[in-house]
């Protein structure tokens, strides 16, 4: 019998939403099927205890697992998927228009080594064992750019904690945003959280997109717009 979990929230008051709304446009009858029928297959059974080792979460063996929170429309988790064929990835990401183009893609391709949350990532945190990630991506959460809208920004020290729980020693968090505000924040959080070194040791190292980091629509609208993005990374000690 599979063992079951406690997956009600902790006591005291609920995590602010971090995201808006959870559905756009209507779907496609065929996105529509997908939500029907893949998305079950694919979705993270947090109800269960999650094993040990997460690479067995994944129907092919893979060398470990890279956690994206936040992917979108899915532009760069497959991207990093088509690099790196050996490694497991999960996706969390709330908005169902978002989660319906990746599992279109995952079809397309026929791929066997994603897994999805669609809702909030915290939850995948909390669930996870410690260390059983080698890689967290956050890349341009919702900054939440008015100042009564700030206190829904995801990255918190309570984030930057669960984080440091699930990654490796070793492991490796990237962060992006073009809310110069927001990038110092998330600086600020990580740094004081003390598990973590940042891995920039000259201005280019913050204000350049690494080559193995792809480029997203939302990121060439940002440049488009006149708004720089900041491109951070820390490796967990």
């Amino acid at each position: 019998m599979t063992e079951k979990r406690d997956v009600s929230p902790p006591a005291g008051p609920s995590p602010l939403r971090s995201y808006g709304r959870r559905k756009g446009k209507r779907l496609s009858p065929r996105k529509e099927r997908l939500v029907a029928e893949l998305l079950p297959a694919l979705r993270l059974g947090l109800e269960d205890v999650a094993p040990e080792d997460p690479c067995m979460l994944f129907p092919l063996p893979v060398r470990e697992v890279w956690l994206e929170i936040g992917f979108g429309s899915g532009e760069h988790l497959l991207w990093q998927v088509a690099q790196n064929p050996d490694i497991g990835f999960i996706g969390c990401e709330p908005f169902i228009n978002g989660v319906a183009s990746l599992l279109g893609a995952i079809e397309d391709r026929g791929l066997k080594t994603v897994r999805v949350h669609d809702g909030d990532a915290r939850e995948v945190l909390a669930w996870l064992p410690d260390g059983g990630i080698a890689r967290a991506f956050l890349l341009f959460p919702d900054p939440w750019p008015k100042k009564r809208q700030a206190k829904r920004r995801l990255v918190s020290p309570a984030l930057v904690d669960a984080i440091a729980r699930v990654l490796a020693r070793g492991g490796e968090l990237r962060f992006a945003s073009d809310d110069v505000e927001y990038a110092g924040q998330a600086l600020r959080a990580v740094n004081r959280n003390g598990a973590f070194d940042w891995l920039a040791c000259k201005a280019s190292d913050w204000r350049l997109r690494p080559e193995d980091w792809p480029e997203t629509r939302y990121e060439r609208k940002a440049l488009s717009d006149g708004r720089k993005p900041v491109y951070l990374r820390w490796r967990r000690h």
